[in-house]
């Protein structure tokens, strides 16, 4: 857009004010001209009394609020010709401006002049137009500006590195709902060039075990979920990422907030001697009063000093609680639920941080290794938002600043309840057993709450990374699809290589015994035979098991489609290719390029007998492959005769051609 384009726009008289200043100033600069080249023999332009001037112009609306000095520097200079001043409104050096005007007539004083007064004009012209449009003037924008309108991604170059992290309890698989939390923290960490973290939250000592957390890794490794630090990245020895590793660093936290004092002048953690029969005792007494809604109050809150003291020397037990101050609110701008706070005290009592055995609590550990993590960004499920007010409070307490938070909904299953084992497979672990591959899953699971804008379905790897955005996960739950997720996994499939599709598919021959192992000619001929009729890689398994078999006899028998290919002459048809075959005219089956040469055969042996089409193909599928249907015939002949080579239990083509000729001589 020009110059006299923007100050000719009316929107509601904004850049009027504008207009008349640069007015003003060209007045001033004429004036000066004339003054300068008639009286002056030499000019000192003093630029900050101008900066005071301009600074303090808040009647015409110039500019509303500074922008930051090494900012506007910089754009006086680029005006000036490029000149780097050291401050906003530093004074031209007058020595050098007297002996420039000893060394050129006095005009081009004036001149001077007159172009810095334009540029202080073109300089606050620009300036109204970039609190308007800071994208025409290339602004950086940051993901971490809170908002909570959905806003189309910025481009990565425009992005603040994110450090997330995903924090599974290992007491069990990986479910779909927490690889998809590992997934978008995944993304986020790729798109903004930051970092992911893993972290094992194992305090359940009772529940965790060593191999759910191997498991839950392998599974992330499966889906090509890697992490930049955790458990067996080098940053392990010297920053444990379990927290059963972690209780030292816990315990100088919590000693920390008992030796801080709040603003009302206690420690903003204390001791509490309540042993749990007493807890669930003036719990109960609470909630029939209703008095803080059923939340507990310590009799330790508020309790003499003195008594503490002996408490503690006597040796007791105690566990170490929170002191929720009165009256504090928590809020935080939730980048998929929008502003979200509570009302501390009525919504929890005095929370404990340590169990009198010593064990820390999850609140408290998550906190603190949030910060101590530098996470910047959590992205979890909805059910942790309530979490987040004591983590909040423990963050605020310890003088550490809390990331921005992401709680996404809940996955249900197609009935409306939370998705779960009776809906089929949900773990990770199961899904690569039945045949899906990695892309689909991410591809999939991105999309469970996700979408770009665009009715685009399948997308790479690469391409998620470049079209997720945190800020455009959806408010309200999504249900899990298991068709939609084998039609993505089909389409995955089928834009693979057979290279690398026989690849996967080689561990699913083998299990069935249809495979010698990997390098050999099966699978990548299985690969070929299969990719555009399977949506699972387990699909292959029995469309090879049926291209092995063969019972000519009981499809003329049983199905009728084929049965009344006998009034088609296929009695006829069988007599020409048995001829063929005996002629040796039938292309070796056992050789890589058979299935090039079947087709060739194809073509030339319909011209021979005056066949085409339909009335050639159908007739010819059934014969050799003893169905009305499936995949090529030539593929599937090049199966048998491998199946054959390697001992597989197959109908061989000879069989088959014996099969054939006895048809054709009945």
């Amino acid at each position: 857009m020009t110059l006299s384009t923007h100050l000719l726009q009316d929107a509601g008289g904004a850049h009027r004010p504008h207009v008349l200043f640069c007015i003003a100033i060209a007045a001033t600069a004429a004036a000066a001209m004339y003054n300068a080249v008639t009286s002056l023999p030499t000019t000192h332009f003093q630029a900050g009394s101008l900066t005071s001037s301009i600074s303090s112009s808040n009647g015409l609306g110039i500019l509303g609020s500074q922008r930051p000095t090494s900012t506007l520097a910089n754009h006086k200079a680029q005006i000036a010709g490029g000149r780097q001043p050291t401050s906003f409104g530093a004074a031209l050096p007058k020595a050098e401006i007297e002996q420039q005007a000893a060394s050129r007539p006095l005009w081009s004083s004036a001149v001077l002049l007159a172009g810095v007064a334009l540029g202080w004009c073109i300089e606050h012209w620009r300036m109204s137009l970039w609190k308007a449009s800071p994208e025409e003037h290339n602004e950086p924008i940051s993901i971490m500006v809170a908002t909570s309108e959905k806003k189309a991604a910025p481009t990565a170059a425009k992005l603040t590195p994110m450090r997330t992290r995903f924090a599974p309890s290992p007491t069990g698989s990986l479910h779909v709902g927490g690889a998809r939390t590992a997934l978008y923290n995944w993304l986020m960490a790729k798109k903004t060039g930051g970092q992911f973290i893993l972290r094992i939250e194992d305090t359940d000592m009772a529940r965790s075990t060593r191999a759910s957390e191997e498991s839950m890794k392998a599974d992330l490794r499966w889906l090509g979920l890697t992490w930049d630090e955790g458990p067996e990245t080098p940053r392990e020895a010297e920053f444990p990422f379990r927290q059963s590793e972690r209780g030292e660093i816990y315990g100088e936290m919590a000693r920390k907030l008992m030796d801080k004092v709040g603003p009302d002048g206690k420690s903003i953690a204390y001791p509490c001697f309540s042993k749990q029969e007493e807890v669930d005792a003036l719990k109960s007494a609470s909630e029939t009063t209703g008095e803080f809604q059923g939340n507990f109050v310590s009799p330790w809150r508020d309790a003499p000093e003195a008594e503490v003291k002996a408490k503690m020397a006597a040796g007791e037990p105690y566990a170490i609680r929170f002191r929720v101050p009165k009256g504090k609110r928590v809020a935080i701008d939730d980048i998929v639920r929008g502003p979200v706070s509570w009302d501390a005290e009525a919504t929890i009592g005095d929370f404990v941080l340590l169990r009198s055995s010593g064990v820390p609590v999850y609140n408290f550990c998550v906190a603190v290794d949030d910060a101590l993590m530098g996470i910047t960004h959590v992205i979890r499920a909805e059910e942790h938002l309530t979490n987040t007010l004591r983590q909040g409070l423990i963050l605020e307490a310890l003088g550490f600043p809390m990331p921005r938070y992401a709680h996404c909904s809940l996955i249900l299953g197609e009935d409306g309840s939370k998705l779960s084992k009776r809906h089929g497979a949900t773990s990770v672990a199961q899904f690569a057993e039945e045949g899906f591959v990695p892309p689909a899953m991410i591809n999939y699971l991105v999309g469970l709450g996700w979408n770009d804008g665009t009715a685009k379905e399948v997308y790479t790897v690469q391409e998620l990374i470049d079209a997720f955005n945190v800020d455009r996960v959806q408010k309200h739950p999504s249900v899990f699809d298991m068709q939609k997720l084998k039609w993505i996994n089909g389409q995955h499939l089928r834009n693979m290589d057979d290279a690398e599709l026989a690849k996967l598919l080689c561990p699913f021959l083998c299990k069935a015994g249809l495979c010698k192992g990997p390098g050999g000619p099966m699978a990548p001929v299985v690969a070929h035979m299969v990719k555009q009729k399977i949506e699972l890689l387990a699909d292959a398994v029995p469309m090879v098991q049926a291209a092995l078999e063969y019972d000519l006899n009981g499809s003329l028998a049983n199905d009728p489609s084929a049965a009344k290919l006998m009034e088609e002459d296929l009695k006829g048809l069988a007599k020409a290719v048995a001829e063929v075959y005996e002629a040796g005219e039938f292309p070796d089956a056992t050789k890589e390029d058979f299935i090039e040469k079947y087709s060739a055969w194809v073509k030339e042996f319909g011209k021979k007998i005056g066949r085409k089409g339909k009335q050639l193909m159908q007739p010819l599928r059934l014969l050799l492959s003893g169905v009305m249907s499936g995949p090529d015939v030539g593929c599937q002949l090049r199966v048998v005769a491998i199946a054959e080579q390697e001992g597989t239990k197959c109908v061989p083509l000879a069989e088959r051609m014996r099969q054939i000729k006895a048809l054709g001589s009945a």
